[in-house]
């Protein structure tokens, strides 16, 4: 009764501070700290419920990203994860901004609006149904419209034959559309395209760059520079590569007992002059020794957005899971590795693991 009391009375006793100085602490909260503290009393959900709120809240949440981790034990539900890399814990996601998950048993992809709590599966493309694994990390692309609509765009490439074909699905029409990809030399801005990966090699790739809907989907083959550098990639026994965002990451490791240990880390961008990889930066070698723990199994995602290369590796040593998360400033040349406080995946399946912009309040 007295922790109810002090609770309560701790509650009044910040209700009470100026507004503009309540509006000051909440801006500085993560959006699911945000929406718990909705639920304290009227005033507060009042408050946080205000359109000017909402308005500021998201204009100042689009500098945030977000790491999302869905992991699933035996038996058990799934939990979808997310650390903010302007907070300091993970949190229970309930609410924020569409999801998709593919479907294993139902061949099919999922949507799932946290806001309004509905899921809905999306109408099967025109290839057919397709298992999960069929589907490409760096193949795809959600594009969410705005906040509030829950409206949103799903876009991927396939190879039909031997033609990269994009086939985009619009929420709103609830209809696919497809288009072919066409060779040749394009004038293409970097900061306006979306870049899928329709084949990954690492001797050379294939890439779709998509502009505007009236231009027709332009096909790259990305190659690396020279013949040595070329050759230095074939032997992919000790490397992994990660593609992402018309960009590549390549991870070297060296054999320790019956594991394996990163020592160097580059990453690779497609030139918008030539077409080819072209060298970007690599990880300084003191970060590469503090993250380099004996791994068995490493899997990775990539995402190059607003001058920023974000990089998350999740690897799996004997039954243990890590998690790493990088990223490069590229106007600074700057490397930061963000730390992260322990997701609890002893015990759990990874399921799916991907990096997103700031979740919206509405």
């Amino acid at each position: 009764m007295d922790e109810y009391h002090s609770s309560d009375t701790n509650a009044l006793g910040f209700c009470l501070l100026p507004s503009e100085l309540i509006q000051s602490i909440l801006f500085s909260l993560a959006l699911p700290e945000i929406l718990r503290m909705k639920l304290v009393n009227k005033f507060l959900s009042y408050l946080i419920s205000d359109k000017d709120f909402i308005r500021q809240c998201n204009l100042r949440s689009r500098s945030a990203t977000w790491l999302f981790v869905y992991k699933k034990r035996w038996r058990r539900d799934a939990i979808l994860h997310g650390f903010s890399d302007q907070s300091n814990r993970w949190f229970k996601i309930s609410s924020g901004n569409i999801f998709l998950f593919a479907s294993n048993s139902q061949k099919a992809v999922i949507a799932v609006n946290l806001v309004s709590k509905a899921v809905k599966k999306i109408p099967p493309c025109p290839l057919g149904p397709r298992g999960t694994s069929s589907w490409r990390r760096s193949g795809m692309k959600l594009v969410p419209e705005s906040s509030d609509s829950g409206l949103f765009r799903f876009l991927f490439v396939e190879l039909v034959g031997n033609s990269p074909v994009v086939f985009e699905y619009n929420s709103e029409t609830e209809k696919w559309q497809c288009r072919e990809a066409r060779e040749g030399k394009g004038n293409f801005a970097g900061n306006d395209c979306m870049f899928l990966n329709a084949h990954n090699a690492p001797q050379e790739s294939l890439v779709v760059a998509i502009g505007s809907e009236y231009i027709p989907p332009l096909i790259l083959r990305p190659r690396f520079g020279n013949r040595e550098q070329q050759a230095s990639w074939v032997n992919v026994n000790d490397r992994r590569h990660v593609y992402g965002d018309g960009h590549v990451m390549i991870m070297r490791s060296r054999d320790q007992r019956r594991a394996k240990v990163l020592c160097s880390i580059e990453v690779w961008g497609i030139s918008l002059r030539s077409g080819n990889w072209e060298y970007v930066s690599n990880v300084p070698s003191e970060i590469v020794e503090q993250i380099g723990k004996p791994y068995g199994v490493m899997i990775g995602c990539l995402e190059a957005r607003n001058g920023r290369i974000r990089v998350v590796l999740m690897s799996n040593y004997e039954g243990s899971w890590d998690i790493i998360w990088l990223t490069y400033h590229q106007q600074s040349g700057v490397w930061n590795w963000v730390l992260l406080p322990d997701c609890k995946m002893k015990g759990a399946n990874l399921a799916g693991i991907t990096f997103s912009s700031g979740l919206s309040l509405t």
